[in-house]
């Protein structure tokens, strides 16, 4: 990037390209080492987390809006959001061309690095409203890490705003869902369970918050599709082996396929 004050911005300059294009390193530390798969890993893992940056900010602004009762401004964000995680899903379809013996060319360089160690990612959960205290052990190295996670755990999270939404507007939440120790992680309870139950039982009613917790459940199932496209990946390139982090590797990642941001949403279209 030139120091020129007479030379216009150029696409580069704006987006610092020669900066970003600067960041893609051999995990040995020594570039000459560098193995040929090595960058594919490395870009993969990058720009997903500029996606998560993205999420995280899309996320704030749902979730302020659904705050102040601007549902109908909520639905694009939440579809945004969506595309994103698909383009995240997308991205494993790239990282599958990684053969088990291309990674075995660089992977004990990795040490004990995981992407179970990714913050923005940890923070996108506890910002939707799955919060697992016990996660943030994996940053244990980053104390600033965790004192960021921590302050996003005491805060109500989108669901906890949404939940608080219907409340306002007449449906039954039970009160110890709107008031409560937000950095205390949820269950599934029964009486939001009937709550959706009473809002899909009358959508004429209130037909902006049906549309929303249709966006709120496809945005679930967004996750949960690259969750699985993750841990197939996963298979694919190690088989059952024991992830870089000290995860039981693809069966850790197996099992949260069917952890759900918002389970009552799920569970009340059996009563329907």
């Amino acid at each position: 990037m030139t120091g020129d004050p007479d030379r216009p911005n150029s696409y580069s300059d704006q987006m610092r390209l020669d900066t970003l294009l600067d960041l893609q390193h051999s995990f040995s530390g020594d570039d000459a080492s560098l193995v040929h798969d090595e960058m594919l890993f490395v870009v993969i893992h990058q720009t997903g987390e500029l996606w998560f940056k993205l999420l995280l900010h899309e996320t704030r602004l749902a979730r302020q809006r659904i705050a102040q009762d601007e549902v109908l401004q909520t639905y694009k964000v939440l579809e945004r959001m969506r595309r994103i995680v698909d383009q995240l899903t997308h991205a494993w379809d790239v990282l599958a061309t990684l053969t088990p013996l291309d990674f075995l060319t660089f992977r004990d360089r990795l040490g004990s690095a995981s992407g179970l160690q990714s913050y923005q990612y940890r923070e996108f959960e506890y910002l939707l409203g799955a919060k697992d205290p016990r996660m943030l052990a994996t940053l244990k190295h980053e104390p600033e890490a965790i004192d960021h996670l921590k302050a996003v755990m005491a805060e109500p999270s989108l669901y906890d705003e949404v939940l608080r939404l219907l409340a306002r507007r007449g449906l039954p939440v039970p009160a110890d869902q709107i008031d409560r120790d937000w950095s205390a992680p949820r269950d599934a309870d029964p009486g939001v369970t009937a709550a959706w139950l009473a809002l899909y039982r009358d959508v004429d009613a209130h037909p902006d918050l049906y549309e929303l917790a249709e966006k709120l459940i496809d945005l679930d199932q967004g996750i949960a599709i690259w969750r699985h496209n993750h841990a197939t990946t996963v298979e694919r390139v190690i088989g059952d082996k024991a992830g870089t982090g000290g995860t039981s590797g693809v069966g850790y990642l197996r099992r949260a396929v069917f952890n759900r941001f918002f389970p009552e949403l799920w569970e009340c279209r059996t009563d329907l």
